[in-house]
């Protein structure tokens, strides 16, 4: 039998997966590491940890699964996307990764508005200019940091740094590249008119792969580190929306995924470029040949969860340790105990600023309708319904735009959440499917290593053969009743308050 090795390298952590050919995990490893935040709205992370963590759990899944490396097929990579890795002539790196969650760099997008023009911008990269892209990022250390920036050889994305360390390679594929702003969307191709305009040198960019091609193989330098065989074929892999997309079968129309991972996306596929003209969601390259998908994106979804418990649940976490189980499932049972709506108090997830369908840096975390009634579990079932109605924003742009939405599939960390997946259920009136695996991304790029070393002829035909529907949640009638007047208030409150970020931006 043929193993196949997902690696996804997270903003928490890189975790690393075995499957067998029948998409079955068979060992997983997960290694965290520190995201830096040296100001307020900034988020940086090391290169090296993304490596150390990599390497350590694939050693770590070839040991726990027994499997002969001779048997592991292929390799596929996802990661957090838009990040900007710089190196330099000896292809060392030259400073912290400024990582997709970072809002430092609202004058670059004024900027690269300016130099390329508003309407051809979203004619050629499908996207207004955002912080999170990694275009903005760029010129922000061209602005800010020039003396770095002359030393810049490659730029790579998080993944594909990766698969330098792994390969010696500098490529990347189409999925993960889209969210840089410096490629023509519609091409699949790098933009020279994007790249000339903004000034950054084609040579410092990858080479460009569909999703599914051998960009390189396991050298051997590598091979000792990792404990992989040396030879080992190395596919594009994709970026995470796109690779857990996939591994969820959101690879044909009429199926959505809603994901609560640190971020939280929906995600829809399109057979054709299709473009919100407003830009309030983003048009990438999907991991499927010659397909496009529709994501929209909240930049602080599980993230909102993880900085309460981090900072409110001490007593959960470590009732959780003695107990042996995962904090969320203590806090789980506590927002059980709350009522829909949580009597009136209500959470705006915009920790990290906002994108969809609010393109606003300034954006900050609220919460409105705090009583003196209201307790901690309240807060926290409040956070969880805030994260849904975000959700649910980017759901209803989606279908605005024509996109057939015949099932919503969960995934992501809070798609484990029997309660979060029923509030979503609820509260955007369509039922939520979950698969019977839970390991997304790492599934994904899995696949598409497999369809790389001839396991599979295709994504759909391996699609078909490894994903099935494993559990289904209905919406309640009276339940989607009490949720749509407090989300008609949740999409007026950003309204109310857009100035007033504005506002407190400009006092720090």
């Amino acid at each position: 039998m043929a193993f196949l090795i997902g690696v996804d390298i997270g903003t928490s952590g890189t975790k690393t997966v075995l499957f067998d050919e029948k998409g079955n995990a068979v060992a997983s490893d997960l290694q965290e590491y520190f995201m830096y935040q040296p100001k307020t709205g900034w988020a940086e992370q090391d290169p090296e940890d993304w490596w150390r963590a990599t390497y350590v759990s694939i050693n770590n899944v070839i040991l726990k699964s027994g499997v002969g490396v001779s048997e592991i097929k292929g390799i596929g990579l996802s990661g957090q996307m838009h990040g900007a890795v710089l190196l330099d002539k000896d292809y060392n790196v030259l400073r912290k990764a400024i990582i997709w969650c970072d809002q430092r760099s609202a004058k670059e997008c004024m900027q690269i508005t300016q130099l390329v023009g508003q309407k051809r911008l979203i004619e050629i990269t499908a996207n207004p200019a955002l912080t999170g892209f990694t275009a903005s990022k760029i010129m922000w250390v061209k602005n800010n940091e020039p003396a770095i920036y002359e030393k810049v050889c490659k730029i790579l994305l998080p993944k594909d740094y990766i698969r330098f360390r792994l390969t010696g390679e500098f490529a990347t594929e189409v999925s993960d590249a889209s969210g840089m702003q410096l490629m023509d969307i519609g091409k699949r191709q790098w933009s020279d008119e994007i790249l000339g305009k903004l000034d950054i040198d084609k040579s410092f960019l990858g080479s460009m792969h569909e999703s599914q091609e051998v960009t390189g193989k396991v050298h051997q330098n590598a091979a000792k580190i990792t404990g992989l065989k040396e030879g080992t074929p190395v596919v594009g892999g994709a970026g995470d929306q796109a690779a857990g997309a996939v591994g969820n079968g959101i690879v044909k129309s009429g199926v959505v995924s809603s994901t609560i991972g640190t971020s939280g996306v929906v995600f829809a596929y399109a057979d054709q470029v299709s473009i919100d003209p407003k830009g309030r969601v983003h048009t990438f390259c999907h991991a499927v040949p010659g397909t496009w998908h529709i994501m929209g994106v909240t930049q602080a979804a599980g993230l909102s969860l993880k900085w309460f418990r981090d900072n409110f649940c001490i007593e959960e976490m470590r009732t959780a340790q003695l107990m042996d189980v995962d904090p969320y499932v203590l806090m789980d049972k506590e927002a059980e105990k709350v009522q829909a709506g949580c009597s009136g108090l209500m959470y705006l997830p915009y920790l990290m600023g906002e994108r969809t369908p609010h393109l606003d840096p300034n954006a900050r975390g609220v919460f409105f309708g705090l009583s003196a009634k209201h307790q901690k579990q309240d807060m926290l079932r409040a956070i969880m319904e805030g994260v849904v109605y975000s959700l649910k924003d980017c759901l209803e742009i989606i279908k605005g735009m024509g996109v057939d939405v015949g099932e919503v599939r969960a995934s992501g960390g809070g798609g484990k959440s029997k309660l979060w997946r029923q509030m979503q259920a609820d509260a955007f009136g369509d039922n939520i499917n979950t698969i019977q695996s839970a390991e997304g991304p790492a599934l994904g790029v899995a696949i598409l290593a497999g369809i790389g070393a001839g396991v599979y002829d295709s994504v759909v035909q391996a699609c078909d053969e490894v994903i099935k529907v494993e559990s289904t949640q209905q919406p309640d009638d009276n339940m989607h009743a009490i949720y749509t007047p407090y989300y008609r208030l949740y999409q007026q409150l950003y309204t109310s308050l857009k100035s007033d970020f504005e506002t407190l931006a400009n006092i720090e």
